[in-house]
């Protein structure tokens, strides 16, 4: 991926990343699992890998993604947006993974999606579920890798 998201995520932060999460209902869309140092985030009905993105320590504190990959066959996956990319990868983390609100990335996420459908009048609660679906809140749902 061309572009990376600059979030320097906390040591919590990284130890939560590291326990992964797998769906357990329709509605969730998201499996995130790590291996190493490399989070792989697939959608969960399908079982299509979409997201592999390697984090490397920060000096100082807390970790960085340094590197990341995104499927790009059309049967898999339909975007082609490095910044849509970028965007969502940070999103599933932060949302998925580690239940923030992340109100500045869900408005990101409804801007560049009514951009690409040239539709404004979608509502943002129907892009945000359509592509993050939900998450459960309790603690089971996670993988305990």
């Amino acid at each position: 991926m061309p572009q990376l998201p600059q979030r320097v995520w906390s040591d919590e932060d990284w130890e939560q990343i590291q326990r992964g999460y797998a769906s357990r209902d329709m509605d969730e869309k998201w499996d995130v699992f790590v291996e190493g140092d490399v989070v792989f985030l697939h959608r969960s009905w399908t079982g299509y890998g979409l997201f592999a993105a390697t984090f490397a320590r920060v000096e100082g504190a807390g970790w960085r993604i340094v590197s990341a990959v995104v499927e790009r066959d059309p049967e898999r996956y339909g975007s082609t947006d490095d910044a849509y990319d970028c965007l969502l990868l940070e999103l599933v983390i932060a949302t998925i993974v580690l239940g923030e609100a992340a109100p500045d990335l869900r408005s990101q996420l409804v801007e560049l999606t009514r951009r690409r459908s040239r539709s404004t009048d979608a509502p943002a609660g129907l892009i945000q579920h359509s592509v993050l679906g939900l998450r459960s809140d309790s603690s089971p749902h996670r993988s305990e890798q």
